[in-house]
């Protein structure tokens, strides 16, 4: 019985571990533009949503303005490993990975055909009302920019 309910209690322990850690990303971000630096002709997102989806994995859709001012939405869905998994919505960019630098800080991956095309680090805030993402990467035009958005938290 005490091994039984020492599994038990493990098993639980880690889970809530695994979801403690994620915490700090989860929810909704607006884009705050008047703490941001972005390059003209580059992408926008001016909300960025974290949530939980079954088996461990973090589904996050942006909605925004792509470089040419025009709508647009992404989807991403996969795990905070640095293993790359499908994004949809984006035509410079077919794969994303996300690999977790702390309990506050992501490293991303964007790639397209298997060349990397972006860069970011997102950090999130000691209080977790804030993130800033710093974007480097290459414009439709081939010129190399870096964006700097900060996001409140919804």
């Amino acid at each position: 019985m005490n091994m039984k309910f020492s599994a038990v209690f493990w098993a639980v322990f880690l889970a809530a571990g695994v979801l403690f850690a994620a915490e700090p990303y989860m929810g909704t971000w607006k884009l705050n533009e008047k703490k941001s630096s972005i390059k003209a002709g580059t992408t926008k997102n001016t909300t960025v949503t974290y949530s939980s989806t079954m088996m461990g994995k973090v589904k996050v859709t942006t909605e925004g303005t792509d470089g040419a001012g025009k709508p647009s939405q992404t989807s991403w869905t996969g795990r905070f490993d640095g293993k790359d998994y499908a994004l949809s919505g984006d035509p410079g960019t077919d794969t994303r990975s996300y690999a977790k630098v702390n309990d506050r800080t992501l490293q991303l991956t964007g790639k397209k055909g298997g060349k990397v095309v972006n860069t970011a680090r997102v950090v999130v805030s000691a209080d977790g009302k804030n993130r800033t993402v710093t974007v480097n990467g290459t414009n439709a035009k081939g010129k190399k920019f870096t964006n700097t958005l900060v996001y409140d938290k919804e």
